[in-house]
Formats: structure tokens, C-alpha cells, sequence
């Protein structure tokens, strides 16, 4: 069965996106259509605060695009050999991340995360309160524009300090509606269609509705998320499933068994 996908590819060229080969493993035809793009900001700002962990007690990251901000600025050999002075003095403190994705570039990073499980920024957030105390230094947060604020809240209502810098913008990918709308027109309409973040719902629901007619009833929507399932139900949709974590196999599997009851 036909599934689009509504997300950003797997970075690396040389690897084939995980959600395609799992989805192709449980025998559908998977196709990607990426909804976002992205231009690293203040980074500047970032490499001052990299440079200066005793600040701060510990780092935050919630997407995988902030630990790119960061890989970013230690490009230069100036500033890598610097990293290496001072990762150390990080791992001595708390880096916590949301999900497994975020984790193994934290890792490449020469960072020790914490929180890979929690897959949610609520979860990552209890997390952080059940380890952290209103006496320490300021958790630093590198994130994006379009950022929700459960755990900014979470944090500084139970007054744990914060100090967070937005390192990219996020903005509508410009190939977008001439993707999604070459798809419709030699795919037809999928048996399923993937959401991976409010973004995606607000950028491509209208035009996969429009797109759909008459047959939109028959269209499984699928999330990676609580979050982004909460979004396409505000636009009146039904969520066929949701990840139960997210990852590839665990979304494979949440679609496998919505198409097939």
C-alpha cells in the first residue's frame, strides 16, 4: 500500500532514510516529500555560550537540527580543537535530549546524553525536574523558531533556570505544494499519509485535503506523535494511529496494523 511521508530526509546522502526502509520491510511503497527548511541563526552566540560551560548546569537539546547548529560552529579547525578542551567540563554536567535521533549526533558530539527514551518534551521535561533544583546554573537551550514551550513552561513553573537561544529559523520547504501536488497527480491518493510535527499539519493539511476529494475518508492519517496527532485533530481529522515511539519500526508497525483493520 501507498504511504507519503510528510517529513525531512535522513541527513546523510550515502544512507537511505530509516522510516523508507522500514516501511518497505513491512511491504508498502513508501515515498518522502520534506515539508520544512531550515537556516542555522546566532551562531555567534552559540559558540560564545559552547565555550563557556562553567555558566551553565547542564544543556538542553530537543531536535536534531540544534545539535546541527552545533556541529556547525565546530567546523573550523580553530573551534573543534577548542571543543575538545571543554566537552569534558559538559559531560561533567547534564545533557539531555528527546528522542534517539537527537542522541546519536549528541553522541557523535563526544556528548553523554540523558532522556533518549522520553520521546516528548513533557516526558523530557519530568525527567529534568526529577534531576534538577532551583539552586543550580542555568540549563542552556539552543532551539528552533518554531519551538513549543511544554518544556520551557515545565521548567521555569517549578522556577528551574533556563536560558534558551534560537540557533534556526524554520520556514516552509519552497518546493513544497509542487511535491506534494506532482505526488497526487501520478500517485493517486495514498492509503496513508504521515504528519511529523505541527509544522508539517499547518504547511500540507489543506492542500492533501484539497488534493484528496471525495476520497479523504479513506486516507489513514498517521503521527509520529502525541503532539503532532493533537494537531491534525484540530483540524477535524481522525488519527488512524500514532507511533508509540518515535522511531521508524515503531511507526512501521502503528501502520501496518491501522491499514490492515
Amino acid at each position: 500500500m501507498k504511504v507519503l511521508l510528510l517529513k525531512e530526509p535522513r541527513e546523510s546522502e550515502s544512507e537511505a532514510d530509516p522510516y523508507l526502509q522500514e516501511l518497505s520491510s513491512c511491504g508498502h511503497t513508501a515515498s518522502l516529500i520534506p515539508v520544512l527548511s531550515f537556516r542555522f541563526v546566532s551562531l555567534d552566540e552559540l559558540s560564545e555560550r559552547l565555550f563557556e560551560p562553567e555558566r551553565f548546569g547542564g544543556l538542553i537539546f530537543s531536535s536534531p537540527r540544534a545539535v546541527e547548529a552545533v556541529k556547525s560552529c565546530l567546523d573550523s579547525q580553530k573551534h573543534r580543537h577548542k571543543w575538545d578542551a571543554v566537552k569534558d567540563k559538559w559531560n561533567e554536567k547534564s545533557v539531555y535530549v528527546v528522542g534517539k535521533a537527537t542522541a546519536s549526533l549528541v553522541v557523535d558530539l563526544g556528548l553523554s546524553p540523558l532522556g533518549e527514551d522520553t520521546g516528548t518534551a513533557d516526558a523530557l521535561a519530568q525527567l529534568i525536574l526529577q534531576r534538577e533544583n532551583q539552586e543550580m546554573k542555568p540549563l542552556f537551550f539552543p532551539c528552533g523558531s518554531i519551538k513549543r514551550e511544554v518544556l520551557p513552561t515545565a521548567l521555569r513553573n517549578n522556577h528551574v533556570p533556563l536560558e534558551t537561544l534560537t540557533v534556526y529559523q524554520t520556514s516552509e520547504h519552497p518546493d513544497l505544494q509542487k511535491n506534494i501536488t506532482e505526488y497526487f497527480t501520478q500517485q493517486g491518493v495514498p492509503a496513508s499519509v504521515v504528519f511529523f510535527s505541527p509544522s508539517g499539519v499547518r504547511f500540507c493539511l489543506d492542500l492533501v485535503k484539497r488534493l484528496s476529494g471525495s476520497q479523504l475518508e479513506k486516507i489513514k492519517f498517521a503521527s509520529i506523535g502525541p503532539t503532532t496527532a493533537d494537531a491534525l485533530r484540530s483540524h477535524g481529522l481522525t488519527v488512524s494511529c500514532c507511533a508509540e515511539k518515535p522511531t521508524a519500526k515503531h511507526l512501521a508497525a502503528a501502520i501496518t496494523h491501522a491499514l490492515h483493520t
